[in-house]
């Protein structure tokens, strides 16, 4: 039997997870760890990342032959080595937003049109690292001349793995600096925040054999969310995934980078098989539930809300909630948005209140999936959401779309490591993968229950508070 490693990194913890050539789960880790926080800047050692890494690869491999290894991470995330590949500071985390001042600059270099023609990124933010090198130009200059290799966390994984500096496609789509049509860097962003080609990494597809480490192959990956999606099987523009964890991620694969549309403010990226992506995201969702469960009921666990929630009618008697507990981000973007409980009357209850939670998050990813003009067959489901039987029958309802929750919850991991067995030739392809390790677990088809007026009533509250 030939395993394979997949390893996602995300912002506050690592998973790691073997698998067979099967997609069965042999054994799993998981790393919690701390950012360092100060104002706009958010920082983690650098090393660290990585001995975070070793100690869960070799938690899970003790004992087996891996085949081969890759891993996942976020994106933006940004390291500064010397020529010897010694960081010079701290990894500046792809949170920061120090480099506000420096995003506008690019802004009014570049315009947003430019950039989104060029990268697919619609906004220019202080979380680029584009805008990060610019700031570090400016600010930390003793830093700056010394910097002879510019890493994204990917890449600084595998150079710790391999010592070869090279990246990955997917993972460089959001660095401003890449450009996504031609699959290369872009010359004249580069030239404007001051960087040579000569200090970044050399550029590769993912899915493909770059060293090896104690006696497995490293293999190049793929950014989070597109690892996520490919460990859910989903491919082809028919089916999308979302994820209703604390915040929900909607992915859609696309053959074609749609047209500027100064409206929108949707990301396209680099896919894993040189064709295009759609992101979107919000700032609340499950998180919402969470929520409510631990002030207004204590003593109840996610279960029992379900049950609760299950005993009211759809469209809550009126009731709405707005879940912009935290800003909102999608479709439109307002920091300052705040969350509300709509259209309360003596007639309502505590399991009114849970199921209108439930029922905004499924209006929001209908009204995210119609802002992004997406027509598919199947949405596939992860996060806690999924394993709410009601919360995805809502989802079906609310979108008219098949729900469909899969066996494997660890998708970023799964992800990651069929495409480190694509890499070591065990796959044929992501895609033949993916047909022989994806196994969709139950399928919600629409009811026939009308969410019409729920739908409305949440877009005309959501009207008035953003």
């Amino acid at each position: 039997m030939k395993y394979l490693v997949g390893a996602d990194i995300g912002t506050t913890s690592l998973k790691a997870a073997v698998f067979d050539s099967d997609g069965n789960l042999i054994k799993s880790s998981t790393k919690d760890y701390t950012l360092k926080v100060s104002g706009d800047r958010v920082e983690f050692c650098a090393e660290d990342y990585f001995k975070l890494f070793l100690e869960a690869y070799r938690e899970i491999s003790e004992g087996l032959e891996i085949a081969a290894v890759a891993v996942d991470t976020q994106c933006e995330t940004l390291i500064l080595t010397d020529e010897k590949g010694e960081p010079l500071c701290d990894a500046i985390v792809w949170l920061d937003n120090r480099a506000r001042e420096q995003a506008e600059r690019i802004k009014e270099r570049f315009t947003n049109k430019l950039v989104y023609d060029v990268t697919g990124q619609p906004e220019i933010t202080a979380t680029w690292p584009a805008s990060k090198l610019l700031w570090l130009k400016e600010n930390s200059p003793e830093i700056f001349e010394k910097t002879k290799k510019v890493f994204l966390l990917e890449d600084w994984i595998i150079y710790k793995m391999t010592g070869r500096f090279v990246t990955e496609k997917t993972l460089q789509s959001s660095s401003l600096y890449f450009d996504i049509n031609t699959a290369d860097w872009w010359d004249d962003m580069l030239k404007f925040i001051g960087i040579d080609r000569s200090v970044l990494p050399e550029i590769c597809d993912s899915g493909v054999s770059v060293g090896e480490f104690e006696g497995a192959r490293v293999v190049t990956c793929a950014m989070d969310q597109i690892a996520g999606a490919i460990g859910a099987g989903v491919f082809s523009e028919d089916t999308v995934s979302e994820m209703t964890g604390t915040t929900m991620a909607i992915f859609a694969p696309t053959s074609s980078k749609p047209e500027y549309n100064p409206e929108s403010i949707i990301p396209c990226h680099y896919n894993y098989n040189g064709k295009f992506c759609l992101l979107a995201w919000t700032s609340t969702a499950g998180i919402a539930l969470k929520w409510f469960k631990n002030n207004f009921c204590e003593g109840f666990g996610f279960r029992e809300l379900d049950e609760l929630a299950e005993k009211v009618n759809p469209g809550c008697d009126g009731l709405s909630f707005l879940p912009y507990l935290c800003g909102s981000t999608m479709p439109k973007y307002d920091p300052d948005a705040k969350g509300a409980f709509i259209g309360l009357t003596m007639e309502h209850t505590r399991a009114h209140a849970v199921r209108a939670i439930l029922e905004a998050v499924a209006c929001m990813l209908k009204e995210n999936l119609d802002y992004m003009n997406i027509s598919c067959r199947q949405i596939r489901s992860m996060g806690g959401g999924a394993t709410s039987p009601l919360w995805c029958t809502i989802k079906a309802d609310m979108t008219g779309k098949e729900i469909a929750t899969l066996k494997n919850k660890e998708t970023a991991c799964l992800g990651s490591a069929i495409l480190a067995g694509v890499g070591a030739g065990i796959f044929e392809s992501v895609e033949k993968a993916c047909e022989k390790t994806v196994a969709l677990d139950k399928i919600y088809k629409p009811t026939g229950a009308d969410y019409s007026q729920c739908y409305k009533n949440f877009i005309i509250a959501e009207g008035k508070i953003l």
